[in-house]
């Protein structure tokens, strides 16, 4: 098996956190709003914020009524 990419592990860890914040979403939801914000920010220089940006970006993709 071949080991996930750290940005593998980034967007996993990251719609994991956004899953146990808001369970009553739909987990496919919340992870290809993850994935649009990793898509957004992949080709960020700076690294060490991806995984607060990515999970803050993916929140604002979310339905508004159930995040607030």
């Amino acid at each position: 098996m071949m080991a996930e990419s750290e940005d593998a592990l980034t967007i996993r860890a990251v719609a994991e956190r956004l899953m146990k914040a808001h369970p009553q979403l739909d987990a496919g939801l919340v992870r290809s709003s993850v994935q649009t914000a990793y898509e957004e920010l992949r080709y960020a220089r700076v690294r060490t914020y991806l995984p607060v940006l990515m999970e803050r970006r993916a929140q604002d993709l979310l339905p508004s009524e159930v995040t607030e």
